[in-house]
């Protein structure tokens, strides 16, 4: 059983950073899942795929899995790139590229 620890990303309907400061616990998959021949839908018997722990910080993270003897890799989080720019940079002189509608 081994744990994967990391900060997850934002998603793309966001604009803010809702969601994303909490640092989350999830299990790899110990069986691989299966479809069900008679309708089609995936399953598993795994019950530890379901679960998703949340801690404040990695640190506290790390020590539940240690103390509860889990085996993790740790995922750094990728530095936030914001690009900012206002709308008067659209009709700015110094524009590169071509203003066209």
């Amino acid at each position: 059983m081994t744990a994967r620890i990391y900060k997850p990303a934002k998603t793309a309907m966001q604009s803010g950073s809702a969601n994303t400061k909490a640092w989350l616990v999830e299990f790899e998959p110990e069986e691989p899942r299966l479809v069900e021949p008679l309708m089609g839908w995936t399953s598993s018997a795994d019950m530890r795929q379901q679960l998703r722990l949340r801690f404040e910080s990695r640190e506290e993270a790390v020590a539940y899995c240690e103390r509860h003897g889990i085996a993790y890799q740790i995922f750094e989080p990728k530095p936030a790139y914001r690009r900012t720019m206002s709308y008067a940079d659209n009709f700015a002189f110094k524009r590169r590229d071509a203003w066209t509608h």
